[in-house]
């Protein structure tokens, strides 16, 4: 059984900073890609920042050179350093990772979190 935890959250002033991170246990292979997104009421959600085992890194255009998405493999944790905050980065953030659980391709599955909310004040 896989479980995911997020934590961080909270409130954070415009232009301040806030990490957020996920950890996620149970019984695996390893962890292929970690993925940060972001939703708010009425509205889709979205791809923040992804961190592939490659080495890959991805930003949307709305939070690039100030967050940054990093992972610590042996701990399975993924974290998504905010920085310079604005008020339109609030919303509930998602943590997904995609779990492999062997070598064989396509034995993984994509797991998410539960969402935790960033709110910003001014």
């Amino acid at each position: 059984q896989v479980r995911m935890a997020e934590s961080g959250g909270g409130s954070v002033q415009a232009g301040g900073s806030l990490t957020l991170w996920c950890t996620i246990s149970g019984s695996f292979f390893g962890i292929n890609e970690w993925g940060w997104y972001r939703q708010v009421p009425g509205k889709q959600r979205e791809l923040v920042a992804s961190a592939s085992g490659d080495g890959t890194f991805v930003y949307a255009d709305s939070v690039k050179g100030r967050f940054i998405i990093s992972r610590n493999n042996p701990e399975n944790t993924v974290y998504l350093q905010m920085r310079h905050v604005r008020p339109e980065d609030a919303a509930t953030y998602y943590c997904k990772a995609y779990v492999v659980f062997s070598t064989v391709p396509g034995d993984g599955k994509d797991y998410w979190g539960q969402g935790i909310q960033v709110t910003v004040f001014s």
